[in-house]
């Protein structure tokens, strides 16, 4: 007997990350890379939201602990040195709460 597998859903933390992911198809060339790498990440998060690397409880970012309530952070490396940022609750879809280049300072703020 084959067991049907469910379907998963991938969810936006909030409307600004969207609009910001949909404004990456209409950019330059780096931005509709940027997408398309995007794009693959949540399919795959789709197939298995695990994927990903869990980050420490102790280095979850208390922006992200407020904002978004998370007890469990993942990160999904991207090409390009991009890393895609969600959490994952069960019965939920993950929660992709944005992305951010390990180039730019705001990780070692929110990650210190």
């Amino acid at each position: 007997m084959k067991i049907a597998k469910r379907e998963i859903l991938v969810a936006f933390g909030d409307k600004k990350t969207k609009k910001a992911f949909e404004e990456l198809k209409k950019g330059i060339f780096e931005s509709k890379k940027l997408f398309e790498f995007i794009n693959r990440a949540i399919d795959d998060l789709k197939n298995d939201p695990t994927c990903g690397i869990r980050i420490p409880n102790k280095l979850i970012p208390k922006p992200y602990i407020q904002k978004y309530n998370v007890n469990n952070l993942w990160k999904y490396n991207l090409p390009d040195a991009w890393r895609l940022i969600y959490r994952i609750m069960a019965r939920k879809p993950p929660l992709f709460i944005g992305w951010m280049s390990c180039h730019q300072k705001i990780i070692s703020t929110l990650f210190s």
